[in-house]
This record gives structure tokens, sequence and C-alpha cells, in this order.
């Protein structure tokens, strides 16, 4: 591990293990062993912002040793998808099977938020294994619809918002990502626990059984 200040009352964290470090620096601020006012993850990184004492604060997390983060921690939240995306029989052949089983692998993984960017609500989803890293789009879209969802790297994610995009999109969904009503705005947050749900759609070129699933966080 890596402690590099940032500013004035800020340290980044060069980590192993991001998840496992976020879940661990969260505990101890509820413990009340930690005073800070953020706590944000990265691929590699987590940056706590708003530290009263930087320096006593680096000091004391170099003895922390977090545990390995669980599988089963963290809130869960189950998502509906169609998968019926335009990008959905290249990710087949990339992964040597047909639309069926990419929807087939999808939902069997359990995700989870590893952290979040690119646009207020998106969740960079982890749980893929190395073996079906995908390739962004060469030439990426100059519009991705909101609920899309996509693949890139190991990486699975949904736009919240209509943007440019060049991720690999497989499916879609109609649950909102982001609400600056809500309370918090965003739906999937670092830790979160996240189930994709086949939906079957009279569109869809995948031949899914069962109703239509909530999102239902638990």
């Amino acid at each position: 591990m890596r402690v590099r200040p940032v500013g004035a009352d800020a340290l980044l964290l060069e980590v192993d293990d991001p998840p496992a470090w976020f879940a661990e620096l969260n505990r101890r601020r509820e413990a009340g062993e930690l005073a800070v006012l953020d706590i944000v993850p990265g691929a590699s990184t987590v940056l706590l912002d708003g530290l009263a004492d930087p320096a006593g604060t680096a000091e004391a997390i170099r003895g922390w040793r977090p545990p390995p983060s669980a599988d089963e921690d963290g809130p869960l939240v189950e998502i509906p998808v169609t998968f019926d995306g335009p990008d959905l029989d290249e990710v087949a052949t990339l992964w040597g099977t047909d639309p069926a089983g990419v929807a087939d692998r999808l939902t069997r993984t359990g995700f989870r938020v590893a952290f979040c960017g690119f646009a207020p609500g998106f969740a960079y989803l982890t749980g893929l294994p190395a073996s079906l890293a995908v390739p962004r789009r060469a030439t990426p879209r100059t519009r991705v619809e909101p609920g899309s969802v996509g693949l890139a790297d190991t990486y699975a994610g949904i736009y919240p918002t209509p943007s440019p995009g060049g991720w690999r999109l497989v499916g879609r969904t109609d649950v909102t990502l982001f609400d600056p009503a809500r309370t918090p705005p965003a739906l999937l947050v670092p830790g979160t626990r996240v189930r994709f749900v086949a939906r079957p759609s009279a569109e869809s070129t995948v031949d899914t059984a069962g109703g239509e699933a909530s999102c239902s966080p638990s």
C-alpha cells in the first residue's frame, strides 16, 4: 500500500483491494476511529477527503489490515434487463457462445459496484473474469440511451443518462439509476451487490422465462 497526500486535507491510498479498503474505512468511520468527510473508491485507489489530521491518519492507516472483501457483504439490488442490445451478437462471438449464453452468464454473475465515475450514477460493476474481458468499440457511439447495459474490459455498467459511449451494449433496463430527488441520488453506490434478472421482450433475441423483475434493494 502507498499513501500519498492530496492537497491540504486529503489522502490517496494506492491499494491492491479497493473494495476491502472501502469497507474497512467506512467501518472505522462508523466506529469513530476515522474522521473523514468523503471516502471515494477507484479502480486501484481510495481517496479520503476532508481529513482534520492527514498526517496522523496516514500513520494510523499504515497499521491497518482490512480483511478481504466478502461476496455476500453489502446490500443487493436486482436489475431487470432485456437482453437485446446492438452488440449482443458480437459479445456472443467473443465469448464463444450465442446471445442466450451471454444472458445466462450475466444473470448468473454476482456483480459488485467497485466505484462510480464517467457520469452521475454510472457504476463500474466487477465480477466477470479476465477471460471474458470485452474490448471497447473502435468508434464510440455519439449517443447511448439511458438504461443501456454495456460491457467494457471486465466491467459491466448501465448508462444512467443519454451520453456518448464506447461500451458494448448487450441489453437495456428501465430502472432509474440517478435521481437528484432521491437520497442518495445514485441507486448503485460503491459496495452494492448487483444481480441482473433477465426480462423477456417481444423484440429480444434471447429466449428467457419468467416475469418482469423489479429493482429490489435488500
